[in-house]
């Protein structure tokens, strides 16, 4: 029993280490920007482990210390403090001697400097400069992983509903509500840190100073595409085995890419699509029993708020204040605005569900009148929510302060309050998501879009 014991002990280990995600990082093209100056008494030297994947040496104590000293990949150290870089090459092959020409030491130009695209959402911190040998690989899995940011959610979802299937689309929000809030929750009870860097290269800082056991990201890119063919199968004519393929593909990309990004570990991502499979298992089932409460139940608005609140409530007292605080209510408000537009939309016959006998639905073919209205119905749709959501953000953050006597003159440190964050992101994004489904479909009735 004890080496049973063991030997999950050592799977774990191995599955958590950093290494991995480093060496993974190497193979995909990542590698941290070094110098090439050569070393005077007194001078920078490199922090331990500068490069992605730079071996088992990189770990223990001249990681940690590292870490505390400030220092990040590629960074350098003058008498243990950090210090700035001067003109780095990319890779451990730019790396110099005082005996190495110019020319040998040139960088190459087809490995171009980058930094990551948004700094850090808690200290602000921009991150350090990493070298791109497969722009091919970092363009897709950048796309991977904006799969899971709120970008692709603002957009996704609204075209859904709007252009496709209102049926589908509240399930799925049902869904995606669940998983991520079960997700954030659980990272914030385990808090596990993210992969450390050194070794691995922070091609993403956004969210770095989050915990990241299990990833919710490879959660969501499980549980939306594979939710979406389930809910889509037997209800519209396609081919099944092409339709699986892309929730396949969808998942591995989102997964794939946080790896890339430096972000979790290949435990993390296990764990997030072991997670979302598990959450899938147990809500799928009831989901016509939750969609048709939703909808008929006559207290139903009521207790969707207050559901919705309660969990935004706990959610804030789990660990103190970081984004995902902030991620975690804007999902509630979302789910709650989406599911009590529904009610209002039953109530008025606005999206009626078709009769089961018009069931499997065909694609129809694609013409230039289909493209052009769905085109437009979206862009009329995105710019509501998008006024929408500026007006409440620059209604509820002063109320909320005003309410709670919080000083309104930095907003960031405001929002680092719950009394601030939780309103705010609840009743805007709340707001938007009864926006959407509600008054967005009234506005395409009166502008002849439906």
């Amino acid at each position: 029993m004890g080496v049973r014991a063991g030997g999950w002990r050592q799977l774990v280990d191995y599955l958590h280490d950093p290494h991995r995600v480093a060496r993974f990082q190497q193979l995909c093209g990542v590698s941290a920007v070094s110098s090439a100056q050569p070393l005077a008494n007194g001078g920078c030297s490199h922090g331990a482990g500068a490069g992605a994947g730079a071996g088992a040496g990189a770990t223990g104590a001249g990681e940690a210390a590292a870490r505390y000293r400030g220092a990040t990949p590629g960074s350098l150290s003058k008498n243990g403090v950090a210090c700035a870089p001067a003109a780095g090459y990319c890779g451990d092959s730019a790396v110099s001697s005082p005996f190495s020409s110019p020319a040998a030491t040139q960088p190459p130009a087809a490995d171009p400097k980058k930094k990551p695209r948004r700094t850090n959402s808690l200290n602000g911190e921009a991150g350090t400069e990493f070298c791109i040998h497969n722009r091919l690989l970092y363009y897709l899995f950048s796309l991977g992983t904006e799969l899971g940011n709120e970008l692709f959610y603002i957009t996704f979802f609204p075209f859904w509903l709007w252009n496709i299937d209102p049926y589908v689309g509240r399930r799925l929000i049902v869904i995606w509500v669940w998983v991520m809030y079960l997700g954030q929750c659980t990272k914030d009870i385990i808090r596990w840190p993210r992969p450390a860097s050194p070794p691995v290269v922070k091609v993403e800082v956004f969210y770095d100073s989050e915990y990241g056991m299990p990833s919710t990201h490879a959660m969501s890119g499980t549980a939306i595409p594979f939710s979406l063919f389930f809910l889509t199968c037997g209800r519209w004519e396609y081919p099944y085995v092409i339709g699986l393929l892309l929730a396949s593909s969808w998942c591995i990309l989102v997964c794939l890419s946080r790896l890339y990004m430096g972000m979790h570990s290949i435990l993390d991502i296990i764990a997030g699509v072991l997670y979302s499979i598990l959450i899938l298992i147990i809500f799928h089932p009831a989901l016509d029993l939750i969609d048709n409460f939703n909808l008929t139940y006559k207290y139903a608005p009521l207790f969707i708020i207050s559901l919705h609140l309660g969990m935004g409530l706990f959610s804030f007292t789990l660990d103190t204040w970081s984004t995902s605080r902030g991620d975690t209510a804007e999902i509630l408000g979302t789910g709650a605005g989406i599911a009590c537009a529904s009610h209002v939309n039953h109530i008025f016959g606005i999206l009626p569900d078709p009769p089961l006998v018009a069931l499997p639905f065909s694609p129809p073919s694609i013409t230039f009148n289909l493209i052009a209205r769905s085109f437009l119905r979206f862009a009329v749709g995105v710019v509501v929510l998008l006024l929408t959501r500026a007006v409440l953000k620059a209604i509820t953050i002063p109320l909320a302060c005003k309410m709670f006597r919080i000083p309104c003159t930095d907003v960031l440190q405001a929002r680092k309050r719950m009394e601030v964050e939780l309103p705010y992101r609840y009743l805007t994004y709340g707001t938007v998501g009864f926006v959407a489904l509600f008054l967005v479909p009234c506005l395409f009735n009166y502008l002849n879009l439906s």
